[in-house]
């Protein structure tokens, strides 16, 4: 039977579920079941939450011991079930525990992970405390109706993977990139554009040891002043970069004031020093290596599986962790800005305990991005779900549009003041009525694994007990099974780096630089990034082809114009140019430049490319090339008939697939409740109404039995006792004795006939759920988008749909090291 629909105004009821897999139909999420305070037991049925309502937000708060963490994980690995990704923020090393899943549940399996102290002291040997870990476990899931088949669906559905920043324990994370330029997007967004920068240089001097005020320190200004103008450029930072930005500011004056006024160069310097430092501490080399914080690589496979990124920073200290909380947060901000508008829940952000991070009254790094993903995320999507055993400590006005509070045991009364005062804000913020004398009391009454669920998207509160975990909770991993758990995965990501690192060029010789005709055009790229230590610059000559295509397609609807550029190797041979081994280059013509940067040696230019001839028969073959190998590929999906955008990768066109799907799926499934819900609760009304005519009628069919025994066997006696004449009273009797004989007879068909009524509605209601679950197993049944097989379409362009823009020597940059290794300084 479905939920009742939220439509009809009144709060949303527990389903009763035939199975586990009604739990995954119908974008809901399978939390407990009902709880009766005051009988202290649980409600037959389910708790279950709509996914989409945790685009709202939600926030959960119990002390230690009241089960926040296993309520918690199983969000989060319902959103798993859901095909969801989330970003993990793992303060205290629990949440790892999401890769221990056990469909076998074997006590083998459980055996690596067990607590070896708890063995010991209940005498068993780790084996035989495995086994019992396994039984508990199977016991456990069985009575909320999971078993290992949960368990498998829970492994195939998503991802998992642990990240530990500065740390080789998990998957390493390199924070480079978070000081590169953020999206157009972003640098347009005055407000977003400057809280990046803020939370940028407030999170790194924190990392310095400098307490930095943004309005009055020095330090923030001036980084926040290179941060502004570099970005604005579109140019990237790297640690060695802002170094020497530091010493050489890009701008020559701070406010009205020349540069070495407002921060002398010594001061500088020892700035510089404190930044250098850091980078050439050994133990920072760690936070330079690794997968970049590209949320949307972090949220998804390369096949476009969903990965649940858990970010377990608990061996960082407290000035590192805000470091790399910030950078994160921040990230996600431009992340979020970059998606499409939805309704439907898209991904998760969730952080375990949030002490510190978002507190009433100061203002650390955090605070910002957290803020701005609170009142934003919602528009696209991103549900952020927030933890503490510290209630005190959250900013309740900050958490004021959060839409459903999770509320556990409390341990003081100053706890449970500031709980109220957030429900009242949120409920406040809702348009909704708030009682909170008989708030006040339920949160007395709470007790383990108990919750009181307040979601502004239903009528009122629900109490419930947390369902079991599916994952097994053996409490805060160590460094040691961190790095067990993933040696796998980290094996992967290092075969890909020195994959990478093979593309470097041979080594090659330099001199002058060759002198040009002026008929023959050429053009400098621009150098990018810092210079090596130990490297010299040294350019090549490349013959660069610019052009602009237009990809038509009225069937698909395609039209599409695209910039192509591309670098093609010159040589002295018989063919000097051979634009099939050219390599398409992320340069904007608009970019290049007319002289080469500082002191440079020059590779020797081939013979043909000296002559102005040859760029006019270059830049024939270029559109002859153009013409002969590009081409639009584009993916298409059967079942729905979409097709990918130009630039799309198969992985992003499936995570767009799975989210148009859920949003279908969240459209079909409130059609499904409109549609069900008030025939059922027609139908549940009149069950309830014949249910009282049948005890009415048993009640009257009791009693008329028992007057019409009374009245025959006084008649009967009567006679018997010496009244050997019968009289005109006896037969008065007689007749009244036959009469109630005759109305028991006719009341007892009545209960018949409701019984019968009862039985009737039962079968259609019973019916009724059966066409509902018909239609929503074949809403269920729908095309998985990750294993669906895609069809490829090829669009090719005309010849009078590409103009060649620009056929130029384009001199390269490159730095060659000590050892005579050459690598591209250009991309």
């Amino acid at each position: 039977m479905p939920p009742k629909k939220k439509e009809t105004g009144k709060s949303k009821e527990p389903v009763a579920a035939s199975s586990a897999e009604d739990f995954e139909k119908l974008g809901v999420f399978y939390l407990g079941r009902p709880y009766d305070m005051a009988a202290k037991q649980a409600k037959p049925g389910w708790l279950l939450y709509d996914s989409k309502d945790l685009v709202t937000h939600a926030v959960c708060v119990g002390m230690t011991g009241s089960g926040k963490t296993g309520l918690c994980l199983s969000l989060l690995e319902e959103a798993a079930i859901d095909n969801i990704p989330a970003i993990i923020i793992d303060p205290k090393g629990d949440l790892g525990n999401l890769m221990l899943t056990f469909p076998s549940l074997k006590g083998e399996d459980f055996q690596p992970w067990i607590n070896e102290d708890d063995a010991r002291k209940k005498g068993l040997s780790p084996a035989d405390f495995a086994k019992v870990q396994a039984e508990l476990w199977a016991k456990g899931l069985a009575g909320w109706q999971q078993d290992g088949a949960r368990i498998q669906r829970l492994r195939d559905a998503a991802d998992v993977a642990i990240y530990t920043p500065g740390s080789n324990a998990g998957l390493p994370v390199s924070i480079l990139k978070s000081f590169a330029a953020p999206a157009a997007d972003v640098r347009e967004d005055t407000e977003l554009f400057r809280e990046r920068i803020s939370t940028t240089v407030t999170s790194l001097l924190g990392l310095l040891g400098i307490e930095a005020d943004p309005i009055q320190s020095r330090e923030h200004i001036l980084l926040s002043t290179i941060l502004d103008r570099t970005w604005r450029n579109g140019e990237d930072l790297d640690l060695a970069s802002l170094i020497h930005a530091i010493q050489t500011p890009p701008v020559s004056k701070i406010g009205v004031m020349d540069v070495d006024s407002f921060f002398p160069s010594k001061d500088r310097f020892a700035l510089a020093m404190k930044l250098n430092n850091l980078l050439a501490a050994p133990g920072f080399q760690a936070w330079l290596e690794g997968d970049a914080l590209d949320i949307q690589s972090l949220l998804y496979t390369p096949a476009g599986k969903p990965r649940l990124a858990i970010f377990s920073i608990a061996h960082l200290n407290d000035a590192e962790r805000m470091f790399f909380v910030t950078l994160l947060l921040s990230q996600m901000v431009g992340w979020m800005r970059a998606q499409s508008g939805t309704t439907s829940l898209r991904a998760l952000l969730y952080m375990d305990e949030i002490f510190g991070y978002f507190p009433p009254v100061a203002n650390p790094p955090s605070k910002l991005p957290l803020m701005t993903l609170l009142k934003q995320a919602r528009a696209f999507g991103l549900g952020v779900v927030l933890a503490t055993q510290n209630p005190v400590d959250l900013d309740y006005k900050g958490l004021s549009n959060t839409g459903t509070w999770f509320i556990g045991r409390l341990q003081t009364e100053r706890d449970k003041a500031r709980v109220l005062e957030g429900l009242e804000g949120a409920s406040s913020s809702a348009g909704k009525k708030f009682d909170k004398g008989r708030m006040e009391q339920t949160l007395a009454g709470l007790g383990n694994r108990i919750f009181l669920m307040n979601n502004v998207h239903e009528d009122e509160p629900v109490v419930f007990e947390t369902r079991w975990c599916l994952s097994y909770l053996r409490g805060p991993l160590t460094r040691t099974q961190i790095k067990q758990l993933m040696d796998s995965q980290r094996a992967a990501h290092a075969g890909t780096a020195a994959g990478s690192a093979a593309k470097s060029m041979k080594s090659a010789t330099g001199g002058e630089r060759p002198i040009v005709p002026p008929d023959v055009p050429q053009q400098f790229v621009p150098l990018r990034g810092s210079k090596p230590e130990g490297s010299e610059l040294m350019y090549a000559p490349m013959l660069l082809g610019s052009s602009q295509i237009r990809f038509s397609d009225t069937k698909s609807g395609i039209d599409q114009t695209q910039e192509v550029t591309v670098l093609a190797p010159m040589t002295d041979g018989a063919v000097p140019v051979d634009w099939d081994q050219a390599l398409v280059a992320d340069i904007a013509v608009a970019d290049l430049e007319q002289s080469p940067d500082g002191n440079a040696q020059f590779l020797p230019l081939p013979a043909s490319a000296g002559k102005a001839k040859s760029y006019a028969d270059w830049n024939k073959d270029f559109g002859g090339w153009l013409f002969r190998t590009q081409k639009l590929e584009l993916l298409k999906s059967p079942t729905t008939k979409d097709v990918s955008k130009p630039g799309e990768s198969e992985r992003d066109f499936r995570v767009r697939l799975q989210q148009s799907g859920r949003e279908l799926r969240d459209k079909a499934a409130g059609a499904l409740r409109q549609k069900y819900a008030p025939k059922i609760a027609m139908l549940q009304d009149r069950i309830r109404r014949a249910e009282q005519m049948k005890a009415k009628q048993q009640a009257e069919s009791r009693s008329s039995q028992v007057q019409a025994a009374i009245s025959v066997g006084a008649s009967i006696l009567g006679a018997f006792l010496g009244r050997k004449t019968i009289s005109a009273t006896n037969i008065g009797r007689a007749t009244t004795a036959i009469k109630s004989a005759g109305r028991v007879m006719k009341e007892s068909q009545d209960v018949g006939y409701a019984e019968e009524n009862v039985s009737a509605l039962q079968q259609q209601l019973a019916d009724l759920d059966a066409q509902f679950n018909a239609e929503s197993e074949a809403m269920a049944a729908a095309t998985d988008p990750l294993n669906e097989k895609l069809e490829s379409i090829s669009i090719k362009p005309t010849k009078a749909n590409i103009a060649v823009k620009l056929v130029v020597l384009a001199w390269t940059p490159h730095w060659r090291d000590a050892k005579g290794l050459v690598t591209p300084a250009w991309s």
